[in-house]
C-alpha cells in the first residue's frame, strides 16, 4: 500500500483503497459479460456477487471508521480523504464512483452539524457527489462536454472514456485472476457435477420444487429486493412501488434486523422499523439467510442456524407467515436445499439478474433488466434495496414495463398473485437531465445568417442561432458534439445540404429513437409557379437575387430530407417568412392517458415558421433578437409546458409561440406536420431549477421584462378553455389536479386557421407540483414580476412544506422588495431545512445587515465565508468581519423599496 496522503490516517487510508481495488475488480469481471458462455458466465455472476458483498463490508468499515461527529479529529481526517477522492492525479474519474455511497453517508451525517467544519464537511461531500452523478451519466451517455461547468467544484474530471478506463483496468487485472482469486476456474468443457455437489434442476415451467418464476402468466414479472433492510434507501424504493401498486418480495438478512439473546429471543435492531413499514407498505417479508454466507459450503447445521435466527426476526416484525428463502448468490446443492426445506421454507430465485450489484449505471442497470424481460415475457427479477443505483434505476424499469402491459406479481398460500398494475400519475422525481428518458440521442443544425453576399444584411439572425445552440446544449439536452451550427459564410446551399443529405440522414449517427431539430434563422422567399401554386425557400448565404430554384434551398427538398431521417421525430424552426408548404396534420394524438409512450412510437415531422409570405419578420426584440426567436426561446425555458406536464411538444410550442408573436409584431407563425409524419410529436423534457436566488441572479431589463408580460397575456387570451390556474399563479389554490385539455388557434403551412387542441396533463405529485411552481417563481422573478413569483414560492412551499430552495427564493422576493425582517424570516427556514445552503446564510447577513442588525449579520456572514471561500463576495465579507466598522461595510444587493 502506498504511504498515506499527509492528513489521513493509515486505516483510513487502507480501507479506501480497498474499497477502491473491489470496485474496479468489478468492473473488469463484469466488462463483456453478456458475450460469455453459460459456464464462464456462471462463474463470473457467482463471483461478482461475491466481490459485491464484499465490497459493502468494506464499504461499511470505511463508514464506521469516519468515527464520532464529536471526535476533534475526525473531521480534517475526512477532509484529508475528500482531497484525495477529488484529485488524487493516478486515479481515472471511473474510480470515483467507488465512493458514491460513502460520500452519500457523508453528506447525511453532516448536513445537520452543529459545528462550521462538520457543515462544510456535508457540503463538499453534497457538491462531489452532484459531480460523481454526472460524471455516472458522461460514460452512460459519452457527454463529452458536461463536465465545464464544474471548474469550482472539488472533483476535477478527466474526461477519458469508458472504453479508456476499462482498458486500463485490464492492465491492472484480468477476469481470469479475479475469478481465481475467489476460487473459481472455468473449464474449458463443462464438467459434470459429482453426486455430493449436483445443484438442482427444476422441470422448466413447473416451478413445482425451487420457484424460478417460469410458470408465470406471459407479461408478468416478480419484483424481489435483496440484502436488506437499508436506512434509507428502503424507503425509498417502497415510494416507488407504491407509485405503481406494484407488489414485492424483500429477501431480508438477519443481521440486517437485528440479533438474538443468550436465551433465543429475537431482538430487533432500527432497521426493525424498516421491515415493519414494509410489511405496512402490503409486500412480502422473507429470508435471505442471517450472514449472507456461502451456503453450499456451509454444513447443515450452519445453515439450519442461518435460516431459524432470521426466521425468528422476520417473526419479531409481526409479518404473516411467509415460507420463501432466497439461498445467497444462489449457491446450494442438493443438501442444503433439502435442509432448508425440512424448516417448511420454499427456494425461490431468479430469472432475472439487474446486476445493480455490479453495474454503477443506473440507466444500463434498466436497460438490462428491460432487455432480459423482453425475451422471456415473464420471469422473477433480482434487485437489491441497499443501492442508491437501484432507487434511480427502478422508475425507468416499472414505467417501461407498465407502458408495455406487464403485471406484477407475488407469492402468497403457495401460489403467484397477479396485480394489475397501474401508471403513475406523475413521476416523484425530476429527470436529472434533459432529454435522457425520451430519446436515444438528439441531434441538431443551427443556421443564422446576417452577412448576405447579395441580398439585404439582416442584423440578429446569428445572435439567434447561437442563443439557441446554448439553449439546447445546456438545458434541452442536446450533446455539444452532435449540434452541427452554421454562421454566415459558412451557412452555403452545398454546406446547408451537405449536413441535411449526409450527416443527418447517416443511418450509422441517427437512429430511429432519436430526435432531429433544424433551426434557421435568415432570410426567406416564395416562389409562385406557372401552375399558380407558392413554393417557398430558405436562403443561404451564397444565394442570387434571381434564381432561386438553383440557389435556394426549398420547401419540398426540406420534406424529402424530412422523409428521409431515420430518427422518429423531427422539428424545424424557421425564423423567415414564405409560404408554400402543404400540410397533412395538425398536433399529435390527443387525450392519451400515456402520452410519452404513446408518442415513442409515432413519427413526428413538424415544422413552425416566423410568418407568411408578404409579411417581414420583426428584427427588433429584446436581447438583440427577432421577435420570432425571442418568443421561442422564452416558450423553451418552460413557458410553453400549457398544460403543466414537465414537457413541452411541438404543438405546445407553436400554441405559445404563434399567438404571442401574431400579439406583438406584424407577422403570422404557421405550424404543421410534413408528408410522412404519423402524429408523433417533437418533444423537449424540461429540466428542474436548481437556483437559489441571490444578489448575484441575473434578470431582464424593464423592456424585455414588459414584452414577455405581452407575450404571456397573448397566450392567455389564446386558450379557448377555461383551464385550471397553474401552480404558483395568481389565486391558486393548491391543488395538483391537471388542467382540462384546452385548446389554440393557429394558422396551419398553408395559411388556413387550425385548431390545436392540447392534451391534459395527469395530475401531479405534491413534490412535482412543488417543483414546477418554483421553476415558474424563478421565471417570473427575472422577468421582474415581484407578486405573481412571490405566489409561485408560496405555492411551491403548500405543495412542499420542507422545501429548502422555495424558502430561500421567497425570502429573497421579500428582500428584493425591500422587506428584510421578513426575508430574514425565510432565510432562517431554509437553513433549518438545509443547513450547509450556503446562499441562504448569504442572504441571511444581507437582510440583517439591510434591517440594521449587524451583529446578526456578522453572525450568518461569518458562516457563509466558511462554506463558500470562493465566492467572488467572500473577500468583502472577510474584510468587514475582520474591522466591522463603516469603512468596511460591504454593499448590499440593489432592491425595489
Amino acid at each position: 500500500m502506498a504511504a498515506a496522503p499527509v492528513g489521513i490516517p493509515a486505516a483510513l487510508q487502507e480501507r479506501a483503497d480497498a474499497l477502491l481495488a473491489a470496485h474496479r475488480q468489478m468492473i473488469v469481471l463484469m466488462t463483456g459479460e453478456r458475450a460469455l458462455d453459460a459456464a464462464e458466465k456462471r462463474a463470473v455472476s457467482a463471483v461478482g456477487q461475491q466481490l459485491f458483498h464484499d465490497m459493502q463490508e468494506r464499504q461499511r468499515a470505511l463508514v464506521a471508521q469516519a468515527g464520532e461527529l464529536s471526535d476533534p479529529a475526525t473531521v480534517p481526517a475526512l477532509n484529508a480523504l475528500l482531497d484525495r477522492i477529488e484529485s488524487e492525479p493516478s486515479w481515472f474519474d471511473a474510480d470515483r464512483l467507488a465512493f458514491k455511497e460513502f460520500l452519500g453517508e457523508l453528506s447525511t451525517r453532516y448536513s445537520q452539524a452543529q459545528s462550521l467544519s462538520g457543515l462544510k464537511l456535508g457540503r463538499r461531500a453534497s457538491e462531489d457527489l452532484a459531480v460523481l452523478a454526472d460524471i455516472e451519466q458522461a460514460y452512460d451517455r459519452e457527454l463529452k462536454d458536461v463536465f465545464g461547468r464544474f471548474a469550482q467544484r472539488g472533483i476535477e474530471p478527466k474526461r477519458e472514456k469508458w472504453a479508456d478506463y476499462v482498458a486500463k483496468l485490464q492492465g491492472l487485472y484480468s477476469r481470469e485472476q479475479i475469478l481465481k482469486d475467489f476460487g473459481a476456474i472455468v473449464p474449458y468443457t463443462q464438467a459434470p457435477a459429482s453426486a455430493s455437489g449436483k445443484e438442482p434442476k427444476e422441470k422448466e415451467g413447473a416451478d413445482t420444487r425451487e420457484i424460478f418464476g417460469t410458470s408465470l402468466p406471459p407479461k408478468t414479472v416478480v419484483l424481489t429486493f435483496d440484502d436488506g433492510p437499508h436506512a434509507r434507501h428502503t424507503d425509498e424504493i417502497l415510494e416507488i412501488l407504491k407509485r405503481y401498486d406494484a407488489p414485492a418480495i424483500f429477501f431480508e438478512l438477519g443481521q440486517n434486523l437485528g440479533k438474538l439473546d443468550a436465551q433465543g429471543k429475537a431482538q430487533l435492531g432500527a432497521n426493525g422499523a424498516v421491515a415493519k413499514r414494509v410489511l405496512a407498505a402490503g409486500h412480502t417479508l422473507a429470508n435471505h439467510s442471517f450472514s449472507h454466507g456461502m451456503m453450499a459450503k456451509m454444513s447443515d447445521d450452519a445453515v439450519r442456524t442461518e435460516a431459524t435466527e432470521t426466521e425468528a426476526l422476520l417473526d419479531a416484525t409481526g409479518r404473516p407467515q411467509s415460507t420463501l428463502f432466497r439461498f445467497p448468490y444462489g449457491a446450494r446443492n442438493e443438501a442444503k436445499l433439502s435442509t432448508v426445506e425440512a424448516l417448511k421454507l420454499r427456494s425461490m430465485l431468479w430469472t432475472v439478474d439487474s446486476m445493480d450489484w455490479a453495474d454503477p449505471v443506473p440507466k444500463s442497470i434498466a436497460d438490462r433488466v428491460l432487455a432480459e424481460v423482453d425475451k422471456a415475457k415473464r420471469g422473477v427479477i433480482l434487485f437489491h434495496d441497499i443501492q442508491g443505483r437501484t432507487v434511480q434505476a427502478l422508475p425507468t424499469v416499472l414505467d417501461q414495463l407498465v407502458a408495455d402491459g406487464y403485471r406484477f406479481a407475488t407469492w402468497r398460500e403457495g401460489k403467484f398473485i397477479v396485480n394489475a398494475a397501474k401508471r403513475p400519475a406523475a413521476d416523484d422525481g425530476v429527470a436529472a437531465t434533459a432529454g435522457d428518458t425520451l430519446y436515444r440521442e438528439s441531434h441538431a443544425l443551427v443556421i443564422g445568417i446576417d452577412k448576405y453576399a447579395q441580398w439585404p444584411g439582416l442584423h440578429h439572425a446569428v445572435t439567434d442561432g447561437k442563443a439557441m445552440e446554448q439553449l439546447l446544449v445546456t438545458r434541452l439536452g442536446f450533446k455539444p458534439e452532435n449540434v452541427t451550427a452554421l454562421y454566415d459564410g459558412q451557412a452555403t446551399r452545398t454546406n446547408i445540404l451537405r449536413v441535411l443529405n449526409d450527416k443527418l440522414t447517416d443511418p450509422k449517427r441517427v437512429k430511429r429513437d432519436d430526435r432531429v431539430l433544424v433551426f434557421f434563422a435568415g432570410h426567406g422567399s416564395t416562389r409562385k409557379l406557372a401552375s399558380g401554386r407558392d413554393v417557398g425557400y430558405i436562403i443561404p448565404v451564397d444565394a442570387a437575387l434571381d434564381d432561386l430554384a438553383a440557389d435556394a434551398i426549398s420547401m419540398p427538398q426540406l420534406q424529402e430530407v424530412a422523409e428521409a431521417l431515420s430518427a422518429k421525430h423531427v422539428l424545424f424552426m424557421v425564423d423567415a417568412c414564405y409560404s408554400g408548404l402543404g400540410l397533412t396534420r395538425g398536433g399529435g394524438p390527443r387525450g392519451s392517458k400515456n402520452f410519452l409512450s404513446d408518442n415513442a412510437r409515432r413519427i413526428g415531422r413538424q415544422m413552425i415558421t416566423a410568418g407568411g409570405a408578404d409579411q417581414q419578420v420583426a428584427d427588433d426584440g429584446p436581447g438583440g433578437h427577432s421577435v420570432f426567436t425571442w418568443t421561442m426561446l422564452q416558450a423553451l425555458s418552460g413557458k410553453a409546458d400549457l398544460n403543466g406536464d414537465g414537457v413541452i411538444t411541438g404543438t405546445e410550442l407553436a400554441a405559445y409561440v404563434a399567438p404571442a408573436v401574431s400579439a406583438i409584431a406584424r407577422q403570422t407563425p404557421a405550424f404543421g406536420s410534413l408528408p410522412g409524419s404519423e402524429g408523433g410529436e417533437f418533444v423537449f423534457e424540461l429540466p428542474a431549477e436548481r437556483e437559489g436566488l441571490s444578489g448575484d441572479s441575473l434578470q431582464l431589463d424593464a423592456a424585455a421584462s414588459q414584452v414577455n408580460k405581452r407575450i404571456d397575456e397573448a397566450n392567455q387570451q389564446a386558450v379557448h378553455a377555461a383551464a385550471a390556474p397553474k401552480a404558483g399563479a395568481a389565486g391558486s389554490t393548491g391543488s395538483t389536479a391537471a388542467a382540462p385539455a384546452v385548446e389554440v388557434m393557429v394558422k396551419n403551412l398553408d395559411g388556413a386557421d387550425a385548431k390545436l387542441t392540447l392534451p391534459a396533463a395527469a395530475p401531479l405529485t405534491p413534490r412535482v407540483a412543488a417543483q414546477r411552481a418554483n421553476d415558474r417563481g424563478l421565471q417570473l422573478y427575472r422577468e421582474r414580476r415581484y407578486d405573481e413569483a412571490e405566489a409561485a414560492f408560496t405555492e411551491a412551499l403548500k405543495l412542499q412544506p420542507r422545501f429548502a430552495l422555495a424558502a430561500n427564493n421567497l425570502g429573497f422576493v421579500y428582500f428584493k422588495r425591500g422587506k428584510p425582517v421578513e426575508a430574514a424570516r425565510w432565510f432562517e427556514q431554509a437553513i433549518d431545512m438545509d443547513g450547509s445552503r450556503a446562499l441562504a446564510y448569504l442572504n441571511l447577513g444581507d437582510a440583517h445587515l439591510q434591517a440594521g442588525n449587524d451583529a446578526k449579520a456578522l453572525a450568518a456572514y461569518t458562516t457563509f465565508v466558511g462554506l463558500a471561500p470562493k465566492h467572488p463576495r467572500t473577500a468583502t465579507l472577510q474584510a468587514w468581519i475582520a474591522t466591522p466598522d463603516a469603512a468596511h461595510r460591504p454593499p448590499l444587493p440593489a432592491t425595489n423599496s
